[in-house]
């Protein structure tokens, strides 16, 4: 059964890479079913010239939020992960 869990849990772990077209310019993200998979063409002007784009990505935390310590000096708008000068 745990078998089934960690299974099921990776269905939704698909990759979705970034690519440009290289002819126009396009970016459009890509569902990749395996590793190897990629597009064929690009879906607004059909061209084969495709390049892998650098993508960023987000991450969850379950953690609860540090307090920042300077809130009230600092200025910022204050969260979980809002990477501001205060949480360094």
């Amino acid at each position: 059964m745990a078998w089934l869990t960690w299974s099921l849990s990776r269905v939704n772990n698909v990759p979705i890479y970034e690519y440009t077209c290289e002819s126009c310019g396009k970016r459009f993200d890509y569902l990749a079913r395996t590793l190897a998979d990629r597009p064929e063409k690009c879906p607004d002007c059909g061209a084969e010239t495709l390049k892998k784009a650098f993508s960023t990505f987000a991450a969850k935390s379950d953690s609860p939020a540090m307090p920042c310590a300077n809130a009230a000096s600092c200025g910022h708008a204050h969260g979980p992960g809002c990477g501001c000068c205060c949480h360094g």
